[in-house]
């Protein structure tokens, strides 16, 4: 891979996100390059809501919102902005995959993806952002897995493992019911 100009990690607030985001920031201290974690957001209802019923009132609350939400995943991620880290945050309005293949668009850039959930069922139903990076991007993709512990609680085991020592006796309820 030539020189790294711009590490662009894309961001949700997901635990896959939060542990993509971290990794795009290794990476550019690594390459002395730009941070760029980049938020996507579309109107609540899609666009075809916002089209029919045009509010430049609630555009601006929903781009804010958009902000509020990308300054938190940053601060989850890293503690606030990493120093020695030239960080641009950036927040467009559309669909994630296509925002992240378009902002991303030299060959030396790399951009940082979550790669969604572990599991077969799992990868069916939410790795649509990661696949369309990976299969349009025209810069180099790392899809980088969620942590171990953002797995644990899902599905019938992790149902099983949270109520491993659930009994009547150690539920202690209150007396009289609730």
């Amino acid at each position: 891979m030539s020189r790294v100009r711009r590490v662009f990690a894309g961001v949700n607030g997901s635990p896959g996100s939060l542990q993509a985001l971290r990794y795009a920031a290794g990476l550019a201290r690594l390459h002395d390059s730009a941070l760029i974690p980049v938020l996507a957001w579309i109107p609540p209802g899609g666009d075809l809501a916002d089209r029919r019923g045009p509010s430049l009132y609630l555009r601006q609350v929903w781009k804010d919102a958009a902000w509020q939400r990308l300054w938190n995943t940053i601060e989850l991620a890293l503690g606030g902005i990493p120093p020695g880290v030239p960080v641009e945050p950036l927040v467009l309005r559309g669909d994630a995959g296509s925002v992240l293949v378009r902002v991303a668009d030299s060959e030396d850039d790399l951009l940082v993806v979550g790669a969604g959930r572990r599991g077969a069922l799992g990868r069916m139903t939410s790795c649509r952002v990661s696949r369309y990076c990976l299969a349009h991007a025209t810069c180099p993709v790392v899809a980088v897995p969620p942590p171990a512990l953002a797995q644990m609680g899902r599905g019938l085991r992790g149902w099983a493992f949270r109520h491993r020592n659930l009994s009547l006796d150690r539920a202690r309820l209150p007396a009289g019911g609730a």
